[in-house]
């Protein structure tokens, strides 16, 4: 799996990074997404996958390796 962001698309809701601070955090500064492991281990695949269900403004997407 790679994770990829839309800082562009982001509101900092903040929803990713409260449901998996081990992939996602947010900039101080605006609120933005960062992203901290584009290709996340499989055991947080799921939780990847929940992640990019509960973006409010679809940021976050996936694509198989």
């Amino acid at each position: 799996m790679h994770v990829s962001v839309d800082t562009t698309l982001c509101i900092g809701s903040g929803q990713c990074a409260m449901s998996l601070p081990e992939v996602f955090d947010q900039d101080q500064a605006e609120g933005l997404v960062v992203l901290l492991d584009a290709k996340p281990p499989r055991e947080l695949h799921d939780d990847v996958d929940e992640a990019v269900n509960r973006c409010p403004v679809q940021a976050i997407s996936t694509t198989a390796p």
